[in-house]
């Protein structure tokens, strides 16, 4: 089988690492220069103080031409459009996508593509990118696939294809399970963001704890959830599992880069004006993540 990875961030180079252990993978990047830093060393993965290396082809994504049997789209959201761009220029080839992007703001985009075999993902592994050809596994998960639109038979069996030391779990429904991955970062990610914390914090601090209670009170009427205890308590469960880690949103504003704010907290604010609901405490997180933003381009500016 022939993967293609659209994406040379985290996410992107672990799903390289590991797809190329049974797949041969070639994974399109930004830039010429990622790409030929890839062809050159290949892909380094550190986990548990143990350094692994695997080979995989590199091009830049504008010579992307949707001839893998399927395509992992792993950019962030806000970097979605540029992508999608390039891959609706190739529809005509039927290739296969599957996006793996957080929050639930891209689920809109993805309608408009001419592809019809279309595939969406939930990521629960950590990862942070340390260079160009680096990425660290600091957190095991698994993915969880659903389609959006195609062949579900296919999509069961690439999740018995891969290799089981990078598990893909296959789901019946992908609303049901974005919403759930969407709670877990609009309720961790902004606030480890803002508090500038570890994960395990949230729930240590009883005052920080009072706070992730009130914005996951709030999502619970945006979203209108059922079985508001389960969801919680899985809230709890990643915050303990991850207690160490920091989040993705947190080491974005850490680098001054652009978060995923608009893909989480703006889709639940977008969510809540259209069903007239009060949502103060989403709304405040959302202006502080996004002048943390505002803050950090003042110092690349410096």
């Amino acid at each position: 089988m022939r993967i293609g990875i659209i994406g040379g961030g985290s996410i992107g180079l672990l799903y390289a690492y590991y797809l190329s252990q049974a797949f041969s993978v070639t994974i399109y990047t930004r830039t010429i220069e990622q790409a030929d830093l890839i062809n050159r060393e290949g892909i380094w993965l550190k986990k548990k103080e143990q350094l692994q290396h695997a080979h995989v082809s590199a091009v830049q994504v504008d010579s992307w031409a949707g001839l893998e049997d399927i395509t992992f789209v792993t950019v962030k959201q806000y970097q979605l459009g540029q992508v999608l761009t390039v891959v609706s220029k190739r529809g005509d080839l039927g290739g296969r996508l599957i996006f793996l992007q957080n929050g639930m703001g891209h689920v809109k985009q993805l309608s408009s593509l001419p592809h019809q075999q279309v595939y969406v993902g939930s990521v629960e592994h950590g990862a942070y990118r340390e260079n160009g050809n680096t990425v660290h596994h600091n957190g095991d998960g698994v993915t969880r696939v659903a389609v959006f639109r195609g062949d579900r038979e296919y999509l069961k069996k690439l999740t018995q294809d891969i290799p089981s030391s990078f598990p893909f779990v296959f789901e019946e429904e992908y609303y049901n399970m974005l919403i759930k991955k969407l709670i877990v970062n609009a309720v961790i990610n902004p606030l480890t963001a803002v508090l500038q914390v570890q994960n395990g914090e949230l729930i240590d601090n009883p005052y920080y704890y009072k706070i992730l209670q009130n914005i996951f009170s709030e999502l619970t009427k945006i979203l209108k959830l059922d079985n508001q205890t389960d969801y919680f308590n899985h809230i709890v469960k990643v915050c303990n599992n991850t207690a160490q880690n920091r989040s993705s949103m947190l080491k974005d504003l850490d680098r001054n880069q652009e978060t995923e704010v608009d893909a989480i907290l703006g889709y639940l604010l977008e969510e809540a004006e259209n069903n007239d609901i009060y949502a103060p405490v989403v709304r405040l997180f959302y202006n502080l993540v996004r002048g943390k933003e505002y803050k950090g381009k003042d110092n690349l500016n410096v």
